[in-house]
């Protein structure tokens, strides 16, 4: 389980073999071997020897900022990589082994838009018609992906301009499958115009601490990315890899609503948008994570989405340094 602190003024501190949490509600223990990472989104303290009995434990704090996006973790420092793996990677970058993945990422998280666009129409026979046409748009962009034949850099421009077209049918789709009154005009961040980005954001948030973990426990370098290119402080790796996952988090947010869990009070306004509050976080979270509990086919058997996210990247890492494990 995530161990997730989410009142104002917690404190998290060991007592014995257990992380005791204290907040101005109640007091509770969670044995270390019940938890897997420590999310903090709000004010809160956590001392030495809680960080150290994590740390000894393989267990990773993670910081979350209002908008539920990771802007620090603490780790253990025997993480499991070998340089051998990111000498691997940065030689991808720049060749067909690179292009390839990236290729079947992007279709990957197409296809899962797909699926996901259509799950939706079945249920909403009056809006068959448009779900049909942006399933069209959104099959038609996958072809387009299909074609492309060279190197990353020669055809990055193309695979964004497919990813972001195929972005804007899908979200339209999903908008229009809203009840009114939660419906939304395009992606929103930083904050986010309305309730659905303010849920999603949060969501896309917590999905990239963990692929940020399962990429740099199989050795991948989370700077090192394909796609997206090098910036400064910019993890492009995990930018690349979180798009096959994503559809998770919209799958979670969109039951929320399915279920009519979703109201105002799971709100605050600030300037330029919502800003998820505790509520709402407690809402969010708890659909997140049976999201993650739930088992998909993964190359022949049945994994919890939670496990899968860490053996793709544990494949990934092994096909780069053992090229022919890939076939």
């Amino acid at each position: 389980m995530q161990l997730v602190i989410n009142s104002y003024g917690s404190y998290i501190r060991k007592e014995h073999n257990c992380f005791l949490i204290k907040n101005a509600e109640k007091t509770f223990e969670i044995a270390a071997g019940k938890v897997e990472s420590i999310l903090i989104s709000t004010s809160a303290t956590i001392s030495t020897d809680a960080i150290e009995f994590a740390v000894a434990n393989n267990i990773d704090i993670v910081f979350l900022n209002k908008y539920g996006f990771p802007y620090g973790r603490v780790w253990h420092a025997k993480l499991g990589s070998t340089a051998l793996i990111r000498r691997r990677q940065l030689e991808a970058a720049t060749s067909l082994v690179g292009f390839s993945l990236v290729k079947g990422w992007i279709r990957e998280k197409i296809q899962h838009q797909i699926a996901f666009v259509k799950d939706l129409k079945k249920n909403r026979p009056a809006l068959r018609d448009e779900m049909t046409q942006h399933i069209d748009a959104l099959t038609d962009l996958r072809e387009k992906l299909d074609v492309l034949r060279g190197s990353i850099e020669k055809n990055r421009g193309s695979i964004m301009g497919i990813e972001g077209m195929a972005s804007a049918h899908y979200f339209d789709a999903l908008s229009i499958a809203l009840p009114k009154q939660w419906q939304f005009s395009g992606r929103s961040r930083d904050p986010a115009k309305d309730a659905f980005n303010c849920l999603l954001n949060y969501g896309y948030g917590i999905l990239y601490s963990r692929v940020e973990k399962g990429c740099i426990l199989a050795g991948l370098d989370p700077y090192v990315g394909f796609l997206h290119t090098d910036n400064y402080n910019k993890k492009s790796f995990v930018f690349d890899f979180i798009e096959i996952y994503r559809n998770y988090i919209d799958r979670a947010v969109m039951g929320i609503f399915a279920k009519k869990q979703v109201h105002e009070g799971l709100f605050d306004p600030i300037p330029g948008g919502l800003y998820l509050n505790q509520d709402g976080k407690v809402v969010l979270i708890a659909a997140v994570n049976e999201m993650f509990d739930r088992n998909v086919p993964y190359r022949g058997r049945n994994v919890k989405i939670q496990n899968m996210i860490p053996m793709e990247c544990h494949r990934i890492a092994n096909s780069l340094i053992k090229p022919e494990a890939e076939a």
